[in-house]
């Protein structure tokens, strides 16, 4: 391993790609390890959480192996976390699914919902609206078609900024039946909707970028 390749782990609580992630991001340079231990996930230079399935089992699964307290603590320390579908979700308030409701890691203010669309789930490839001055889709444009495959999602973004000192946070956008939130830039904190490790190259590009900023 070069001195100079950073170093991410995939969290490993048994809701996620785990196996594709880690290609994707060992393809773009990244020295990567799939675990859950502690000390490994707290010390990388970027943490990976991905997820699929329900809100609510995630949520459960990632409190069993305290990577609720990891995602705190990294971020609190200002380092990086990506969070990858339901693993985006989850930073979010709360979600909603069948009509019962669970707590989320509360990162940010928002609910997850069903989505509202003809076809559901959105399957496929999709556009993605981002925000000038966008790190993670640096090089990537208007064009450019991401992998989705979810029922649920954030239809609304409610984040006020009241002091001038911080910076809003990006937030991407694509639409399916509806708009909804595709993608957050939030200092160390990041999360994608689509899967950029099903993406082809633009998903290489984008990781290429999230490594970039570790």
């Amino acid at each position: 391993m070069s001195g100079d390749r950073k170093k991410v782990v995939v969290f490993d609580y048994g809701f996620g790609n785990v196996r594709s992630a880690e290609r994707a991001l060992a393809h773009v340079g990244a020295d990567v390890e799939i675990t859950g231990d502690y000390d490994k996930a707290m010390n990388a230079d970027g943490l990976l959480v991905p997820g699929v399935g329900a809100f609510a089992a995630c949520m459960q699964g990632l409190r069993a192996a305290r990577g609720d307290w990891i995602v705190g603590r990294r971020l609190a320390g200002g380092r990086p976390v990506m969070g990858i579908c339901v693993g985006m979700q989850i930073l979010f308030e709360r979600g909603i699914e069948h009509g019962v409701e669970s707590e989320g890691l509360d990162e940010w203010p928002g609910t997850v919902e069903p989505l509202k669309a003809p076809v559901v789930p959105h399957m496929g490839w999709n556009t993605v609206d981002a925000p000038e001055g966008s790190r993670l889709f640096a090089g990537l444009d208007a064009a450019t078609r991401f992998y989705f495959v979810h029922s649920y999602a954030v239809r609304e973004w409610n984040l006020e900024v009241t002091h001038e000192a911080l910076r809003a946070p990006l937030v991407t956008w694509a639409t399916h039946g509806e708009p909804f939130v595709a993608a957050v830039e939030n200092g160390p904190l990041c999360a994608t909707q689509f899967h950029p490790e099903k993406s082809g190259d633009a998903g290489a590009r984008l990781l290429a970028n999230w490594l970039g900023t570790l």
